[in-house]
């Protein structure tokens, strides 16, 4: 009889054995979900990185193509602006047109996340793209800096030709 008591215990965890178990797994749980934020971070920064970049792509292939905005007035079109304001983390794409007198029109805005902030030269407070290829009004790079509130960083570079890397 005593025999069969002995065996029942044996067939359970001990409080030890439970303890070092979950102790285990709350370990790789918080180290895995700490290289998830991380990742998370790095991929908002480039995702704002890359949105950037396809938007003075489109900005440069509207003014390239000599194409005039759907809405407004614009009877010539003289070129494409990409306005970055770093103080709100926004930036806008302006049709340029020479007629009606000096008109602007809004085409698209970008308010970027808000851990994102954006670091720029100080001159020019825009790029523009001149209709039908003629370039740029850069005469040196313009380097586009994004910081995350996580520390990471990243670059957006527009070159005197048009060049977006």
């Amino acid at each position: 009889m005593q025999l069969q008591s002995y065996k029942s215990l044996k067939e359970g965890y001990t409080l030890i054995e439970l303890l070092v178990g979950i102790t285990i797994i709350s370990i790789v749980f918080t180290i895995g979900y700490a290289g998830f934020r991380e990742f998370s971070r790095r991929q908002a920064l480039g995702g704002v990185t890359k949105a950037i970049k396809a938007d003075l792509r489109l900005t440069q292939q509207l003014a390239s193509t000599g194409q005039k905005p759907t809405t407004g007035t614009c009877t010539q079109l003289s070129s494409y602006r990409f306005y970055i304001y770093s103080a709100t983390s926004t930036y806008k794409i302006y049709a340029n047109c020479s007629n009606p007198a000096s008109t602007n029109i809004l085409v698209k805005t970008v308010s970027l996340d808000s851990d994102i902030s954006i670091t720029l030269p100080p001159t020019p407070v825009y790029i523009l793209f001149k209709v039908l290829g003629q370039g740029t009004n850069l005469t040196s790079d313009y380097v586009i800096e994004l910081d995350h509130t996580s520390g990471d960083s990243s670059t957006v570079t527009v070159g005197t030709g048009g060049e977006i890397n």
